[in-house]
């Protein structure tokens, strides 16, 4: 279930406050980081982001 539009424009990256791209339509479904040096990927549970450093998961 991807995130509806009007809140991704008011998300961003709670640890470097840039801000996020849709991947919720992936697997696994995620809102990734954009900023250069972060690269943090935040998961969506249920349709619902879940902004927490301590859940999110650092890309290779």
């Amino acid at each position: 279930m991807p995130v509806e539009a009007s809140l991704l424009e008011i998300l961003a990256c709670p640890a470097c406050h840039a801000p996020l791209a849709d991947k919720s339509a992936d697997d696994p479904a995620e809102l990734v980081c954009t900023g250069t040096g972060c690269g943090l990927a935040y998961p969506v549970r249920d349709g619902i982001p879940v902004l927490l450093v301590d859940e999110a998961r650092k890309q290779a």
